[in-house]
């Protein structure tokens, strides 16, 4: 019933599908911007009312609109006028548009909505472990979870056809088996605990294959950015792995599927 429903919405009204998917997208991505600024410092994002970060003035409702709040007052808090970041409608804006190509590359079906979850996730991993250089347990945690859920969606089907579900079983133990190696070794030096942990989540989600293909793409895009970075703007060697990681897992959650498929096409020429 479901599927039907979801079909007849995207065959008759995409747009509509598509402007409600971004409008929800920003909603969350405003609750985002709460858990980047509150779990580095150990500050409820439930308990405690929307406030500046400044002159801690609470917030009424018409200052938490996503997006256009900070573009109707220009930016600035109606209380101290202190300038609010720029980084609230970007994380918004940002959320809501992974969620519409959540929308695109899976249809309206149960794989969009955790991809969004995992989306959401990978979102404000990124920008904490860029600024802080750690990976909170709880966001982890949390893409475990929604790892373990796709997990089982994915195995059954296969259980009831007779097919291997190795895959799915080795997804979140052989790369973060690897990378855990790799951290032991190096004292900590070449990898965090906390990328170890991100593996082994996404690992859940992803299966064996798309893992490994998250791992590569990270680590490609890690190297190539932050060299860049290294001449551009001057940074140290020190990276933070997260944002990077990320990248490599929601490429993989989106296309993993068909980039292996190509790829051992290719290798394999059958």
């Amino acid at each position: 019933m479901l599927k039907e429903t979801a079909d007849i919405l995207m065959t008759n009204a995409p747009v509509f599908v598509y402007i409600f998917v971004f409008l929800y997208g920003i909603v969350f991505g405003s609750f985002l911007n709460v858990c980047i600024y509150r779990l580095p410092v150990g500050e409820s994002i439930v308990k405690v009312n929307s406030h500046c970060m400044t002159c801690g003035k609470r917030l009424h409702w018409y200052e938490l609109i996503p997006l256009f709040s900070w573009i109707f007052l220009r930016g600035r808090c109606h209380g101290c006028h202190s300038k609010i970041s720029v980084q609230y409608p970007l994380i918004e804006a940002a959320n809501g548009l992974l969620f519409v190509l959540c929308l695109a590359v899976k249809g309206l079906t149960l794989d969009m909505l955790l991809c969004q979850a995992l989306m959401s996730a990978l979102l404000v991993l990124s920008v904490i472990d860029a600024r802080t250089k750690e990976i909170s347990n709880g966001i982890n945690i949390f893409i475990a979870v929604i790892g373990l859920m796709r997990a089982v969606v994915t195995i059954i089907p296969i259980i009831k056809s007779g097919g291997s579900v190795l895959d799915v079983v080795l997804g979140p133990v052989v790369v973060s088996g690897v990378l855990l190696l790799i951290l032991i070794i190096s004292g900590g030096g070449a990898i965090g605990g906390g990328d170890v942990k991100l593996m082994a989540a996404a690992g859940l989600f992803l299966g064996l294959k798309c893992t490994l293909l998250a791992l590569v793409i990270g680590c490609i895009a890690g190297s190539v950015i932050h060299v860049a970075l290294m001449k551009i703007r001057h940074l140290g060697r020190e990276l933070a792995m997260g944002p990077y990681l990320s990248l490599g897992i929601a490429v993989a959650a989106l296309w993993g599927s068909e980039i292996t498929a190509w790829y051992l096409h290719i290798l394999t020429g059958a």
